[in-house]
C-alpha cells in the first residue's frame, strides 16, 4: 500500500460513519451534527470537505434514501431521522436500554432498505447500548440488547451475515439474517483484539468478502478473511481511526481526536490510500412510512 495521507484539512472531534455513495464519500462529525460529501478520491492532492446537512443533535450515521437523490437516513438524537433537500425531521424514536444519557451509533443498510443501527450510553457504561432495526413500514425493532458500544454494523453483499462490534469488549461478532424478515441467528465470535491492537470501530467489507476493521486506540486498520484469520494491518497516522469504507480502490478512514490529551497532527483527519482491495458501494433505504 502506498503511503497514507490526510485527505483534507478538517479536523473533527469525532468523524464517523463514512460510506461510498455514487461519486463521492459521505461521512459525519457525530458531535457536531454535521454531515459532510467529498468527491471519491482519486488524486494526491488535498479535497473539500462539503457540508450536505446539519441537526441539533448528535448524528452519527446515514444511508441514501432510495430513488431520492439529496435525501438520508440518519441515525441521530435518539432515533432516526430524515434528512430532505428541504430540511430534517425526526421519523421515529427507538426505545431506550438505558436510564442513563444515551445516542444512536453508527448505522448501515441492508438489501432489502432496512437501516441497522447500534446505540450507546454517552458515559460509555456496560450494556448500555443496543442493535436497533428500521423497516420500510416505519416501525423500528430491538433486536439486541446488553451491549456497550454497538459498532458497525457491517453486511455482506448478499445480506445474509453481519458484522457488529462491542467496542470496548474488543469484540466482533458475526451474525446469520434471514433476509426476507431480518430476524438474526447464529450468534458467534468473529474476531477480539487484544489490548495492544486497539478497540474495533467502524466495519466495512470489501468485494471478495473481507472484513476491514477501524481499531480505535489502536492507530491502524486490520483486514480478516472470512474464516477470521488476519490478512493484513494498515498503519494510519492517528491514533483513533473510527470508521473505514472502500471507495472503489482507496481505503477512506475517519478518526477522532476527542481526549487526547495533546492530538497529533493527523488526530481527527480523514485518511486516505489506495488498497489491494475493491469496495462495495453503500445500500440504500426504502423511504420509510411515516
Amino acid at each position: 500500500m502506498t503511503d497514507v495521507r490526510a485527505l483534507s484539512p478538517d479536523r473533527f472531534e469525532l468523524g464517523e460513519g463514512s460510506r461510498w455513495v455514487g461519486d463521492r464519500v459521505v461521512l459525519v462529525d457525530i458531535p457536531a451534527g454535521r454531515l459532510f460529501g467529498t468527491p471519491t478520491p482519486t488524486g494526491s492532492g488535498p479535497q473539500t470537505l462539503t457540508l450536505l446537512a446539519e441537526l441539533d443533535v448528535p448524528l452519527a450515521a446515514v444511508a441514501p434514501v432510495r430513488d431520492a437523490p439529496g435525501t438520508w437516513l440518519a441515525a441521530a438524537g435518539t432515533g432516526f431521522w430524515l434528512l430532505e433537500p428541504t430540511g430534517a425531521r425526526q421519523l421515529a424514536a427507538a426505545e431506550p436500554v438505558t436510564g442513563r444519557q444515551w445516542r444512536m451509533n453508527d448505522a448501515a443498510a441492508d438489501p432489502a432498505g432496512r437501516l441497522w443501527a447500534g446505540s450507546m450510553a454517552c458515559d460509555q457504561s456496560p450494556k448500555g447500548g443496543a442493535l436497533y432495526r428500521l423497516d420500510p413500514d416505519g416501525k423500528v425493532h430491538t433486536v439486541l440488547t446488553g451491549l456497550t458500544i454497538a459498532n458497525g454494523p457491517a453486511l455482506t453483499a448478499d445480506g445474509r451475515t453481519m458484522f457488529l462490534s462491542d467496542t470496548p469488549l474488543g469484540l466482533v461478532q458475526r451474525f446469520d439474517v434471514d433476509p426476507a424478515t431480518g430476524e438474526l441467528s447464529g450468534r458467534r465470535e468473529f474476531v477480539r483484539l487484544g489490548p495492544d491492537e486497539g478497540s474495533p470501530d467502524g466495519l466495512t467489507v470489501d468485494a471478495d468478502g473481507f472484513l476491514w476493521v477501524a481499531c480505535f486506540g489502536g492507530g491502524a486498520v486490520r483486514r480478516y478473511r472470512p474464516d477470521g484469520q488476519l490478512d493484513r494491518v494498515v498503519p494510519v497516522p492517528a491514533r483513533q481511526p473510527t470508521s473505514v469504507c472502500l471507495a472503489g480502490s482507496r481505503l477512506v478512514v475517519t478518526s477522532g481526536r476527542g481526549g487526547l490529551e495533546q492530538p497529533g497532527p493527523d488526530d481527527g483527519a480523514v485518511l486516505v490510500t489506495d488498497a489491494p482491495a475493491q469496495g462495495l458501494p453503500a445500500l440504500a433505504v426504502s423511504r420509510p412510512a411515516s
